[in-house]
């Protein structure tokens, strides 16, 4: 028996054609965030040991040093490799969660203002919502918290995974000995200082990544159309370029995001690494920074351990936020 069109059957339609979107993103950034965890794991492990002492202890920390001590152990592919599981579910899931919710707060946002829930960006480089600089920011800041701290668990035991202090062997007996020795708070540890973190980098990751693909996508369509011999006015999709090119201007402004977010937020992942790995010698993240900002062992000028790890930080973001947004984008493209 067929059914007559009604305006239900539209509604639901509309609905299923939306849960359907939502769960591409939500595939869509399991699985870039899959892949770049597995990838870079390496260049977090070994921003972690860099981060995760004072300098009065860590004098020989540098990341040759670092390196070198990890290659002179028995399995020294392993070791690099280490924390991969925890990594892969944290990046994994929250990546998932963190792309299909910033998908649905700013297709909601542009309905809301009025913009276009569809219009393509930059020169037709992607099909995600158009939103202006101010709501990209709170989109992106708002997402991150609160998929921050869904995630927390999974990211306590990931640092202490990655950090030298501790030796676990499997993620039930890191969650064991967090429980045993610091009960439910220890899953949380460094929540504030992740969040003031995450919240700012996400926002303003969001906001560069949208203007580098503005001002890239531009000149790709505008090269695309004199390579054509195509003049601004003549037909077709005003603005769109091929998968190819959007590519590219995808992958090389998440790189470019990726890199100038970091160097702003680094500081308070220097922050939220020490509380994670040693909850009992920094009690929050206002006490880690006065400790951090009075160090100046070995002649480092005070505050300069809020900068540690910043160089391969930055490499390491550069090139996930590269493999991450611009796979993602391409698949749900």
């Amino acid at each position: 028996m067929t059914l007559p069109p009604s305006t239900s059957g539209s509604t639901s339609a509309l609905s299923t054609t939306f849960t359907l979107l939502t769960s591409s993103h939500f595939l869509s950034g399991g699985l870039s965030g899959l892949s770049s965890a597995i990838i870079l794991q390496p260049a977090d492990l070994l921003k972690t040991r860099l981060q995760q002492a004072p300098p009065s202890t860590t004098a020989t920390a540098t990341l040759l040093n670092t390196i070198r001590t990890l290659s002179s152990g028995p399995s020294p592919i392993r070791a690099l490799w280490r924390g991969t599981l925890p990594s892969a579910l944290r990046t994994g899931v929250g990546s998932a969660l963190y792309f299909s919710s910033l998908h649905a707060v700013r297709r909601s946002l542009a309905k809301a203002t009025s913009k276009s829930a569809h219009s393509p960006t930059g020169g037709g480089v992607s099909s995600l919502p158009q939103l202006p600089s101010e709501l990209n920011l709170v989109a992106g800041s708002a997402t991150r918290a609160i998929v921050g701290f869904i995630m927390m668990p999974i990211t306590i035991i990931k640092v202490r995974y990655e950090s030298s202090m501790y030796s676990y062997t499997s993620l039930s007996a890191a969650s064991r000995d967090i429980f045993r020795s610091e009960g439910m708070k220890g899953f949380f540890s460094g929540w504030g200082a992740t969040a003031i973190r995450d919240a700012p980098y996400a926002g303003l990751y969001v906001v560069f990544y949208e203007k580098f693909k503005v001002g890239l996508g531009k000149i790709v369509a505008g090269r695309e159309r004199i390579a054509g011999g195509q003049k601004s006015g003549d037909g077709g999709e005003k603005g769109r370029i091929g998968w190819q090119s959007a590519a590219v201007v995808n992958t090389a402004s998440g790189g470019l995001a990726g890199a100038v977010a970091t160097a702003i937020t680094n500081p308070f992942d220097a922050l939220k690494t020490r509380i994670q790995v040693d909850p009992g010698r920094y009690r929050n993240m206002w006490h880690a920074a006065k400790v951090v900002w009075g160090e100046t062992d070995g002649g480092r000028w005070r505050g300069r351990s809020l900068f540690d790890g910043l160089g391969l930080r930055i490499a390491r973001k550069a090139v996930s936020s590269a493999v991450v947004w611009g796979l993602y984008e391409g698949l749900v493209r």
